[in-house]
């Protein structure tokens, strides 16, 4: 399957609608995201169950700023519209296929229980001892303090 551009207006959609989607980020002026083209065109083509999306990110300023794109190329990877892996720079062709093999046979049900334990403990962190929310405010301190004299 060849690869498909993604904009602002499809790329929620992309991702939420395919099991896997593989996205390259690269500009124009970017002479390694020249050289990787050829190595994503390539995996496009050997794993056509993935879906392999390009944005122009000089098209795309709004999509890339959203998506914290600072460095060219990057490559993101989406599993069941989660993000399972995001790094800048360009992969030769065994480094990508082999991403690719790791993404494939990724244990979705572990990974979704890390993220699971990780929202637990956020929301432990967000909490006191007696289960309530913690909120911004004065720390509990002894009656005195102030100006002297108050």
């Amino acid at each position: 399957m060849p690869t498909i551009t993604l904009t602002q207006h499809n790329f929620d959609s992309v991702v939420a609608s395919n099991p896997i989607v593989l996205v390259d980020w690269w500009a124009g002026w970017c002479g390694p995201c020249q050289r990787f083209a050829p190595v994503y065109e390539a995996s496009s083509e050997r794993h056509p169950e993935i879906v392999h999306g390009k944005v122009d990110t000089e098209a795309e300023v709004a999509l890339s700023a959203g998506a914290q794109v600072t460095q060219y190329p990057t490559l993101m990877a989406f599993r069941e519209g989660l993000l399972v892996y995001s790094a800048a720079g360009a992969l030769a062709p065994d480094a990508l296929e082999e991403l690719v093999q790791q993404i494939l046979w990724l244990d979705m049900d572990q990974l979704r229980r890390e993220l699971a334990k990780q929202a637990d403990a956020q929301q432990l962190a967000m909490t006191g001892a007696a289960g309530t929310v913690r909120r911004a405010g004065p720390a509990p301190a002894s009656p005195r303090y102030g100006w002297p004299g108050l």
